[in-house]
């Protein structure tokens, strides 16, 4: 029996986003009978300059389909250029493109094995972009669509640098994206997310502390107000259960709070999660079922991360059931458009649209009656 075999009747499926994927990842554009069958909604995302056309074009071309995400991935934040990136101390003489990519991942006085590695990696990478442009661009991208979002942008401590990332298999080099840069690039990224009031496809691999630390910063930097009108999805979620509730509640709430007290009052009430098969269960389902388990039921959402549009849908199914099968819920067969269903019997399409309808409209409301040690 095929995956498509499986699904469940359209009148299931045509209530499931999709709340990250990739499908115009490969170098052919998205095939229009494949849209035209894709029974789902998606949102699709960009991560390097290339990507934002493609994106673009589907996204007008199926507008009542694709929700399109714009901004540059933290695999990709060294193609951009700043200020620090490209400072001239000891790089004299040497192309832009050699001076920002050597200030950046290549230590002073490294080993001559490092600088033959450099070398080589240095004549598959692109010239890199001013961050001004990126913003510029990023900006134009998100007015011209009323529903884009900012994604996929975040932070990665663990991806390696690959020698040519176009190539097949991908060797990794020795070299990191310095942390710093990536945070440069994407606070930058972010303020337009603000000033413009998009919600946000987060990637974060082994930060959760630093990610944390962003959001305190950006909230302090906008304001409690401007920060809770726009939500975040943590995409792929990697994070452990305890870093998780400390983001969704805080340790200071937990050490303080009382038996009755509100937990309206979290301390990110504008941040989700997703979390897909590909990523999630790669390895084991335990941190997966764990990390389900922790969440407030409101704030789960469900995505493929997938680029072949013809398993977005399986894909997305899947883990549908997963997160049913974890919290216990039913899942729908049929769509019952019944609004006196008691809540406590819907089903997980359900649970998990109106799970997406509330990350879509963001506009939480400003906490109060701040706890005070």
């Amino acid at each position: 029996m095929s995956q498509v075999d499986v699904l469940p009747h359209p009148s299931v499926l045509a209530h499931i986003t999709d709340a990250h994927c990739h499908p115009t990842d490969g170098h052919n554009a998205v095939p229009t009978e494949a849209m035209e069958r894709l029974q789902i909604k998606i949102c699709a995302m960009s991560c390097i300059e290339l990507d934002q056309a493609k994106v673009k074009a589907l996204a007008k071309k199926f507008p009542e389909k694709v929700t399109p995400g714009f901004g540059h991935h933290p695999w990709f934040s060294h193609w951009i250029s700043t200020e620090t990136s490209l400072s001239t101390d000891n790089t004299q003489g040497l192309s832009e493109k050699e001076r920002h990519y050597r200030n950046l991942l290549l230590p002073q006085n490294s080993a001559p094995s490092l600088e033959s590695e450099f070398a080589e990696m240095l004549s598959h990478l692109p010239n890199p972009i001013p961050l001004t442009a990126v913003i510029n661009t990023l900006r134009d991208d998100l007015l011209a669509f009323p529903n884009a979002m900012l994604g996929e942008v975040g932070l990665d401590s663990y991806f390696r640098v690959p020698v040519d990332f176009s190539a097949s298999p991908r060797i990794r080099t020795s070299f990191h994206v310095p942390l710093k840069h990536q945070i440069e690039i994407l606070e930058a990224q972010i303020d337009v997310a603000l000033e413009t009031e998009r919600n946000v496809s987060f990637h974060s691999v082994k930060c959760q502390l630093a990610t944390l630390e962003l959001f305190e910063r950006m909230e302090k930097k906008w304001g409690e107000e401007a920060w809770r009108k726009i939500s975040i999805d943590m995409h792929s979620c990697g994070f452990s259960k305890q870093g998780w509730i400390d983001l969704e509640v805080g340790m200071e709430f937990l050490v303080f709070r009382k038996v009755d007290d509100d937990f309206s009052q979290k301390k990110h009430e504008n941040v989700f999660m997703s979390l897909s098969t590909v990523i999630n269960l790669k390895k084991s389902s335990l941190p997966s079922r764990e990390l389900i388990a922790a969440c407030s039921p409101d704030r789960i959402l469900v995505e493929s991360d997938y680029d072949d549009i013809d398993m977005i849908t399986p894909q997305t199914w899947d883990m549908v059931k997963f997160i049913a099968d974890v919290r216990g819920w039913p899942v729908e067969t049929e769509w019952r458009d019944d609004l006196d269903l008691d809540e406590k019997d819907w089903g997980v399409v359900r649970r998990l649209e109106r799970n997406w309808n509330k990350f879509k409209a963001g506009n939480y409301p400003v906490k109060t009656n701040k706890r005070k040690k």
